[in-house]
């Protein structure tokens, strides 16, 4: 399992942020596991089969991220705001969640091409603010 992308992926988001690399990790599985819940289908799954390790990030993430305070209430919200919140338990402060997804997207504008990418922010409602 070639997890060099993801690596690449976690260094990327770890130095944008300021934050460790398994905080990192943990944020990209965070995400990642939103966009997979909301969409599926088509451009997310082929995002995730060109990311080796990004299905087991979500899984790692997902089961650290069912924490307690107001990052597992909110969490419960869903949507972005759930997003924000699970993010937030999970280290990342809410002024880094713009820099967050600048990373990821633009990581998923060079493996998939805009159009693709444009397919993945149109299928999430409020997505496009953080592109």
């Amino acid at each position: 399992m070639g997890g060099r992308a993801m690596d690449e992926l976690v260094a990327r988001v770890s130095a944008a942020l300021g934050v460790d690399a398994k905080v990192a990790r943990t944020a990209i599985g965070l995400v990642l596991g939103f966009l997979q819940k909301e969409s599926p289908d088509g451009a997310v799954a082929q995002l995730l089969d060109k990311l080796p390790g990004a299905r087991e990030a979500i899984e790692s993430a997902e089961s650290a991220g069912n924490g307690g305070g107001l990052g597992g209430l909110m969490g419960g919200m869903g949507g972005l705001m759930g997003l924000g919140a699970k993010l937030n338990g999970a280290g990342v402060a809410m002024n880094q969640i713009p820099a967050l997804g600048h990373e990821i997207f633009a990581y998923a504008e060079a493996e998939l091409g805009p159009e693709k990418l444009r397919e993945i922010v149109d299928s999430i409602p409020g997505l496009a603010q953080f592109v």
